[in-house]
């Protein structure tokens, strides 16, 4: 069990100690200051302070949370970035060496995006600014109801040689602190030109978050290498160029990469990659482990697939519900070239259509996949409600083949992040129905595309 204290004033933000049956980790130590308004409307250089409900905040050059120092967006608060995506001086960032924390809540979103007119489809990609990029002592992370969109612009060459080459499409986060948190709640990512995040280490718990049309020719909509350690669970993902969830150990740290992965809904995943075997819904390798159940799995290029070099002895999984309307779909529920075979309590479509999962409202099959003569598919020929939907419903509608399929009972998620509160998060453990929507509506509760959510 993990224990945590969290104590807030109105001068210092503390996270103390996360106590783990494997490992104990001390987190963010430093006092933090968030007392402080931070009243005007532009922000350069060192950053940090409050951002204020219902204000607005512009930045044009690259913005820095230094080490020790807390910045925290209340709820309704916008920070737009300005950038055009062509170089790194002209696609700022946030750098975050200290504790950056957004909370939006349901009824008042927050936005780190782009100006409201460029939100758009047609950016998509485009990379318009560089993201949020925490450094490896940095504090923790906390993002609830918040949208991050349209980030990847170009890194520069003072860039964490460990996480981008100069020149390197930057994620709209990366996260790289091992003993640190990052915890995501009822969140957006959107319209990134690679991954939508990657946490290359840390303590995670990522649960309810909606992932759109991540990846213009290549990325993962979330991205987990060596040392993390967590839960990811109630996620919609739809339309990644690459994989919906990539789990690796890739980084050779003293920590094993161990995750556990259950209801997620993901759908048309993998069709924007070029690499032979790449691109798919999940996808776990380099000895990373972990549980894997209860997921729903829609018309994507490739499905569960776990690598000959994963850590397949002490990985487990079962209660996949897999459908494709194209047979080539099929084939690959568990990848020809891995090492996943079919378990007991998963549900496929033997033949194409087969097994509908009766979404609330969503067509699986608004795009006929055998019309494509190859599976791999440049953005502009995908339509719009492939990669991302103005509305949807995923809840499962009565007599859906999803529905209680799933096994509530397999393990109890990791909490491996402090838990409770405003700060904390709310990790669940898995449902017997499948999926990020069940039916008793604890889960995503995401019913439209992050851009149709207007300010």
């Amino acid at each position: 069990m993990k224990s945590f204290n969290h104590i807030l004033t109105a001068g210092a933000f503390l996270l103390l100690g996360a106590c783990h049956k494997e490992e104990t980790v001390h987190v963010s130590p430093a006092k933090k200051e968030v007392s402080h308004p931070i009243t005007t409307d532009t922000l350069t250089g060192a950053v940090k302070g409050t951002l204020l409900s219902g204000k607005t905040y512009y930045f044009s050059s690259d913005i820095t949370i230094n080490h020790g120092d807390t910045v925290l967006m209340e709820e309704g608060t916008k920070l737009i970035a300005i950038g055009d995506g062509k170089s790194w001086q002209t696609s700022p960032q946030i750098t975050c060496n200290g504790t950056f924390i957004s909370l939006g809540t349901a009824d008042n979103n927050n936005f780190i995006t782009i100006p409201d007119d460029q939100r758009t489809v047609a950016n998509i990609g485009a990379g318009l600014w560089g993201g949020i990029q925490c450094g490896d002592t940095s504090g923790d992370v906390i993002l609830k109801w918040t949208h991050l969109e349209f980030a990847g612009g170009p890194a520069g060459p003072a860039a964490d040689p460990a996480v981008f080459k100069s020149g390197d499409p930057r994620n709209s986060l990366s996260y790289t602190n091992i003993n640190g948190n990052f915890i995501m709640e009822d969140s957006w990512v959107y319209g990134t030109r690679d991954d939508g995040m990657r946490i290359l280490h840390g303590h995670v718990s990522v649960m309810r978050n909606t992932f759109e049309a991540c990846g213009l020719a290549g990325g993962e909509a979330f991205n987990l290498k060596n040392g993390c350690l967590g839960d990811v669970a109630y996620n919609l993902v739809i339309g990644a160029a690459t994989n919906g969830f990539k789990v690796s150990n890739s980084g050779d740290g003293p920590v094993q990469t161990k995750v556990y992965l259950y209801n997620n809904t993901i759908l048309n995943c993998g069709f924007r990659q070029l690499k032979s075997g790449r691109g798919g819904s999940i996808n776990y390798e380099k000895n990373a482990q972990g549980k894997i159940y209860n997921n729903i799995i829609i018309n994507c290029k490739y499905g569960l697939r776990l690598t000959p070099d994963a850590d397949v002895t002490n990985t487990t999984y079962n209660n996949q519900f897999f459908f494709a309307n194209d047979q080539r779909l099929i084939n690959e529920f568990y990848t020809t070239d891995g090492k996943g075979v079919v378990q007991s309590a998963d549900v496929r479509s033997a033949t194409p259509r087969a097994n509908n999962p009766s979404f609330a409202a969503y067509d699986v099959n608004q795009f006929d996949f055998t019309t494509a003569s190859k599976l791999t598919l440049d953005i502009s020929q995908m339509p719009i409600g492939i990669i991302n939907a103005q509305a949807y419903d995923f809840s499962l509608l009565p007599g859906s083949p999803a529905a209680l399929k799933g096994n509530g009972d397999a393990f109890k998620a990791q909490r491996t992040v402090p838990q409770g509160g405003a700060y904390g998060a709310t990790t669940l453990d898995p449902h017997p129905d499948m999926g990020a929507y069940p039916t008793n509506g604890t889960g995503n509760r995401h019913k439209t595309s992050s851009i149709s959510v207007k300010w």
